[in-house]
């Protein structure tokens, strides 16, 4: 049976694919984030994961926002049947004029950790207009996240440098994408109308429907 891995985004958690619908003749595996080390970079986290995972070649990996990123360096650890990225970006050409910004002026490390897990507010301005039932999940689920982690993230997102160019590589992006506007994304396979960051919330179907296409 082939071996489909779902990696989540910073601030979520396996729960981010609640409404993601995969045929069942695939043996899928939601990763759970784990604490970093101080010195990992997203290349030696990705790492762990193959490890802790055993994630074995010709397997396919999908990530969503920074899980897109860490699928890309698994797929460069090792031969991947399919890598799957979905409101994420596969290449540090592709990030957004604020991601420059805050390599210059790194203002998130002027932000405890503990607080990241309080910006639930910011959720909605951010991500994109969304049910009341999913934002109070996504609230949950950055409450739930680790200050540890995501003070990490937010420094490995930032200084994350990628330019290989991978072909089994399938890049899904919404219109709407507040935090990769879809502008910046080169060769996009789909283009989701209306499609906001959190798309694998309120577009699952059409979502769903795409990733079964492409695991064909």
């Amino acid at each position: 049976m082939h071996k489909v891995y779902m990696i989540s985004g910073m601030g979520a958690d396996s729960r981010l694919f609640k409404n993601i619908k995969l045929p069942g003749n695939y043996q899928v595996t939601l990763i759970d984030w784990h604490v970093p080390k101080r010195s990992d970079t997203l290349t030696t986290y990705a790492r762990d994961i193959v490890k802790q995972y055993d994630i074995q070649p010709n397997s396919t990996v999908i990530g969503v926002s920074l899980g897109g990123m860490i699928s890309v360096e698994i797929a460069k650890l090792m031969q991947l049947d399919k890598v799957i990225l979905i409101s994420s970006i596969k290449a540090d050409s592709e990030v957004p004029w604020y991601f420059k910004v805050g390599r210059s002026v790194p203002v998130y490390k002027a932000i405890p950790g503990k607080l990241m897990t309080h910006l639930g507010f910011l959720v909605k301005p951010m991500f994109g207009k969304m049910s009341t039932d999913d934002l109070a999940l996504f609230k949950s689920m950055l409450r739930n996240s680790s200050p540890v982690f995501l003070k990490w993230a937010m420094r490995a997102v930032l200084n994350w440098r990628n330019n290989v160019v991978l072909p089994n590589l399938y890049h899904i992006i919404g219109d709407n994408d507040l935090v990769f506007p879809y502008q910046n994304i080169k060769n996009p396979t789909a283009v989701i109308k209306g499609g906001t960051h959190i798309m694998v919330f309120d577009k699952a179907a059409e979502i769903s429907a795409l990733l079964a296409g492409l695991l064909k």
